[in-house]
């Protein structure tokens, strides 16, 4: 006798109802009971199952397979860090172990951030016990793992300008640059301000995770803080020459993204430039280091010196080689991780170059809406090289904070987006509102803010300004 089909809403016949073996460990897996999942009677004698309709087994297969291949996109991390200080700014947090969902260790993902202070210590301290925290708080709770990805950039900008907002309390004038790494599994999720940088190397070739926020590498920058009311440029010495790198003044800060530096102006932004990859199953190496090493050393020559090496003496080369090169002029620190696919060797070794390709590769391989395979397919496939899945640089929290479906959908509607105090109805400020030109398009949509938050970002866009310019004597600060 054929066995009966199980057939959807919409008149879909999803094929016999049927459970195999792989099909009841993945039920006993996610802790449900084979016996109340079961069929009840004899193949082909018309039962129904207890607990629910029965799930197709083409649909059981498939969850089954996924979860095995995100098991194997779990490749064994390893860490090391190397650092000399000059004037003990330099921070850094090392947290391989977390977990989204305590007590999960499948929910596991690991976090590494890397902190240069200036003008005091207390930006960067402060940055580095609160941060992971901040991101945390801003992604709703209980959501799979494609979710969390998904949500992750959101709220890590949410975190960056909330850690921001709350230093404020605490001091004025210490700044720090950030660059902080989330890898889960096979993706790398990196965000950043100032001048410290992460570089990945993975299929025989180097990516640039990071982004300088220095006004020397950036017009745009420039253009962004002189629209919001910032002086920009060079220190004026006797005679009127001007020397040096370009700077905000007041303070004479040459960063244009930090977290802190308030005495300088809230238009020094901690909106972060953020860039999520997913690395092929080969795994690859990162570095994230200050600008000790980088005013030092390239990225190729950061990478060359520490080929072969494990991470802990790759972080210890790669620093000795920028002191050796420019001197101890500045803190000089360097944390090394590797992706270790399964059966890998610990010290990664040196990767074969793929004929016609060049060293950088600033275009990745993007996800794309006419891709032909499921979406769960495209999450769950081997890339070939390093796929791109989310960037971006704007420093308007209107666009980062925004977010197209299904996004939008997980994060709560009446809780303010970047501080995450709940916010009564008709309490929130829509992210999209001026207050400036009252009237101003889609203030009814959300996401929504608290007073004090929209208050921080009118500031940031130079719509309130904090303090008022002065001229270009101060020290510098960076």
């Amino acid at each position: 006798k054929k066995a009966p089909h199980q057939y959807g809403r919409d008149g879909t016949n999803w094929g016999p109802r049927l459970y195999s073996g792989s099909a009841r460990r993945w039920w006993q897996g996610r802790g449900m009971s084979t016996r109340s999942r079961s069929v009840q009677g004899s193949v082909g004698g018309g039962g129904s199952t207890a607990g629910g309709s029965a799930v197709p087994l083409a649909v059981l297969l498939r969850r089954e397979v996924v979860s095995e291949r995100t098991a194997a996109e779990r490749p064994e991390l390893q860490h090391g860090l190397f650092s000399q200080a000059k004037k003990g700014e330099d921070f850094v947090f090392l947290k391989p172990d977390c977990e989204r969902l305590p007590g999960f260790p499948s929910s596991s993902f690991s976090a590494f951030g890397l902190f240069d202070g200036h003008n005091g210590n207390g930006a960067a301290i402060y940055t580095k016990e609160n941060l992971l925290n901040n991101i945390l708080g801003a992604v709703p709770a209980d959501l799979n793992r494609e979710d969390w990805l998904a949500a992750l950039p959101r709220a890590m900008v949410a975190a960056f300008v909330k850690t921001d907002k709350d230093f404020q309390t605490v001091a004025r004038s210490s700044g720090t640059t950030v660059t902080f790494v989330i890898i889960d599994g096979l993706v790398v999720t990196v965000a950043s301000v100032g001048d410290s940088r992460c570089v990945l190397e993975a299929e025989g070739s180097i990516y640039q995770l990071s982004s300088d926020h220095r006004f020397d590498a950036s017009k745009e920058e420039v253009d962004r803080v002189t629209e919001a009311g910032g002086d920009v440029g060079r220190l004026n010495v006797v005679g009127g020459a001007e020397i040096g790198p370009l700077r905000c003044w007041p303070g004479g800060l040459c960063l244009s993204r930090t977290i802190g530096d308030q005495d300088v102006g809230e238009f020094i932004v901690p909106v972060p430039l953020v860039k999520q990859v997913k690395l092929s199953t080969a795994g690859g190496r990162l570095i994230i280091s200050s600008d000790g090493v980088w005013d030092a050393l390239t990225a190729e020559q950061a990478l060359n010196c520490s080929r072969g090496l494990s991470p802990e003496a790759a972080a210890e080369q790669i620093v000795k080689d920028a002191v050796h090169s420019k001197g101890l002029r500045d803190d000089t620190t360097c944390i090394v991780v590797d992706l270790v696919p399964e059966k890998g060797n610990p010290a990664m070794s040196a990767p074969k170059k793929q004929p016609g390709m060049g060293v950088f590769k600033n275009m990745f391989r993007k996800k794309t809406s006419s891709d032909s395979s499921s979406h769960a397919d495209r999450e769950y496939m081997d890339p070939d090289i390093v796929e791109e899945i989310f960037e971006d640089e704007c420093a308007l929290l209107s666009r980062r904070l925004d977010s197209e479906y299904p996004v939008r959908n997980m994060f709560k509607l009446f809780i303010c987006a970047i501080c995450q105090v709940e916010l009564k109805p008709n309490q929130g400020i829509s992210v999209h509102e001026d207050s400036s030109q009252p009237g101003n398009l889609r203030r009814w949509d959300g996401p929504f803010l608290c007073q004090s938050c929209q208050e921080k970002k009118e500031a940031m866009e130079g719509k309130r300004r904090s303090r008022d310019s002065s001229s270009r004597n101060s020290g510098s600060s960076e």
